[in-house]
């Protein structure tokens, strides 16, 4: 076996266990820790309780204050609880705010679903490592996917972007508002013979461009696969092809989704068809079983408890049989769609290996690891990845993976081994000073702004809290940093800079300081952790560096992309505050303070008043 594909699977295991010891709730793991690590929600307040998918219990809930869960990822395996009960398995559905949706993987609602004291926690996902495992000690049996793992780990070359020259022939865009370099992004997805990158950095259209991609290679007679690491990168693009009139299929277990994007999932489509019709009276036959199993409450004998399960056992097979139908049904819809989007378990279990793909698109590929990528890569001919591999990696729990590589998205790995990679050199979000830095430091002063967005004024301040007392500290939790400081200063600077609220975002690199943030700051405020703010943005953003000690120990802030990610996320005002004596001996915040000084507005604490 090659030594990467073994060094993956042991990768795996290394996650698998990790994720085992992280997520469990014992002596050691307290709930109390588990809720401080964003590990845990808790308590919820129950406020619907449906069957959805394949007659699953779904159920609706609210929190009394917005966590910050990070972590909580739509598609995330998860195991609701209570105290003194078995938990259940499920899938977290969504999270927005102070308000989410689950799906247990159960025959019924357990009883005690509305007792008080209910939680989720994250749980150990053996099902998408099983399929990882199995995709990785099957590779070797595909001679032609073999050969390009083999590419993609021989030595690095040394990779550029492509200069744009491509093929004689003339693309008739449909989207006539395209720049140069998206032009010639698309240029090459059309005429791609293996592997083309599509390399978008922050604000440049990476969406806008894919979509005239697909649908030139839709135009050209192609059926297209298309595919992101989480749902939500999965229904940006997906609603983008909906608006220009693609006939997409959006598969995968995901019942929450806006209007837009349900009318184009199997289930949607099948809503008003004669098998919907006999899906339902199994439903209704289903729900029969289930209530004459609830008779049986939590105390009943040996006979009622074989009742019980001879009814449930029935409700299983019942589901079974919805599950044939509605796979039956989707085979006829996988034929008409022109484009087929998921995640990649999402597709992989759609079982379309039968249809022809030539092309897959995934998207947000920086944020997807390997063995998801062999997951679906078998599907079609060509790929195309798109991403920036200069923002946050994928998430790995595991230290050790993590030094084994793991955390190296396919993206980067595939990056370091073609040359045809095509970068979209334009931004539109940010104004010229806050786009200045990263294009200097990230992507070799390469990404331009638009000229509409030239500097009017001052866009970026630094206000330096050296010498000020603000150190960190550690929260009441006792692992996540907080700068009580630096939130006295974010509360002046909305004061005196008259920011409006709901157009302003606080984010911070450490969980600590968010939670601190939620309490003191207006409410209108977004306030989020730079990893959960990637691919957002806002007007003002407030970033909060924390760190703040004698030793000039700045931990995390250390990975640079997750600055990168930090920095362009306003489009008219950025203000970070921070420590410029323990940042200032790194290379990075060196050369980043020197920027601010000569582009912006560098500040010192002293200004604030302290209250």
């Amino acid at each position: 076996m090659h030594p990467h594909i073994q060094t993956l699977l042991k990768c795996i295991s290394l996650e698998e266990k990790e994720q085992a010891q992280r997520y469990s709730l014992d002596q050691q793991h307290t709930l109390k820790q588990l809720k401080a690590e964003g590990l845990a929600l808790h308590p919820l307040i129950i406020t619907r309780k449906n069957f959805g998918y394949a007659d699953y219990p779904e159920i609706s809930f609210k929190l009394n204050f917005p966590p910050e869960a990070n972590m909580f990822k739509d598609g995330a395996a998860i195991e609701c609880f209570l105290t003194g009960e078995d938990p259940i398995k499920g899938v977290l559905i969504t999270l927005d705010g102070k308000s989410g949706e689950f799906r247990l993987f159960a025959p019924d609602f357990p009883d005690w679903i509305e007792d008080d004291g209910v939680g989720i926690k994250l749980a150990p996902d053996t099902r998408t490592t099983t399929i990882m495992k199995k995709v990785l000690n099957d590779l070797e049996s595909n001679k032609p996917l073999y050969r390009l793992f083999e590419q993609l780990h021989e030595e690095k070359i040394s990779s550029s972007s492509s200069t744009g020259k491509l093929k004689s022939g003339v693309v008739n865009f449909i989207n006539k508002k395209l720049n140069k370099s998206q032009q010639e992004a698309v240029a090459a997805c059309l005429q791609n013979e293996q592997i083309t990158i599509v390399h978008g950095p922050p604000g440049t259209g990476k969406t806008t461009t894919l979509a005239e991609a697909i649908l030139q290679l839709i135009r050209a007679g192609e059926k297209v696969l298309v595919s992101a690491p989480s749902n939500t990168a999965v229904d940006n693009i997906s609603k983008e092809l909906i608006q220009n009139g693609v006939k997409l299929l959006r598969v995968g277990n995901t019942s929450k989704v806006d209007e837009t994007i349900f009318s184009h999932t199997p289930e949607g489509k099948l809503s008003n068809s004669k098998q919907q019709k006999e899906i339902k009276q199994l439903k209704i036959r289903a729900e029969e079983f289930r209530r004459m199993a609830i008779k049986y409450k939590r105390s009943f004998g040996k006979a009622e408890r074989e009742q019980r399960n001879l009814l449930f056992r029935e409700v299983k097979n019942i589901r079974n049989e919805i599950k044939k139908l509605q796979h039956y049904n989707e085979e006829k819809l996988f034929e008409e769609a022109e484009v087929i989007a998921g995640t990649p378990i999402g597709l992989y279990d759609a079982q379309i290996d039968q249809l022809h793909f030539k092309t897959l698109v995934i998207d947000e590929a920086g944020q997807c690891i390997e063995p998801l990528a062999w997951c679906i890569f078998p599907f079609a001919e060509k790929i195309i990845l798109a991403g920036d591999h200069c923002q946050l990696p994928p998430t790995v729990l595991s230290n050790e993976a993590a030094l084994l590589g793991f955390n190296n998205s396919i993206l980067e790995i595939a990056i370091g081994h073609t040359n045809n990679i095509h970068l979209l050199n334009t931004q539109y979000r940010m104004r010229q000073s806050i786009a200045g830095f990263s294009s200097q430091y990230f992507y070799n002063s390469l990404l331009h702004t638009a000229e509409h967005l030239s500097n009017t004024g001052t866009h970026i301040s630094f206000i330096d809290t050296a010498g000020s007392g603000y150190n960190e500290k550690h929260g009441p939790d006792g692992v996540s940093l907080q700068n009580e400081g630096e939130l006295n200063i974010v509360l002046q600077l909305l004061e005196r800079e008259l920011l409006e609220p709901a157009s302003t975002a606080f984010i911070s690199p450490y969980s600590g300081q968010v939670a601190a943030a939620k309490e003191v700051l207006p409410k209108q405020i977004r306030v989020s952790t730079i990893d959960s703010f990637q691919g957002q943005e806002k007007e003002n953003i407030i970033l909060s560096l924390v760190r703040s000690n004698d030793d000039g120990d700045i931990g995390f802030l250390k990975d640079y992309r997750r600055m990168n990610v930090a920095i362009t996320r306003a489009k008219e005002q950025l203000f970070i505050i921070g420590d410029s004596a323990t940042i200032g001996a790194d290379s990075f915040y060196s050369a980043f303070l020197t920027y601010v000084e000569k582009s912006g507005n560098y500040r010192s604490a002293w200004e604030f008043e302290i209250r």
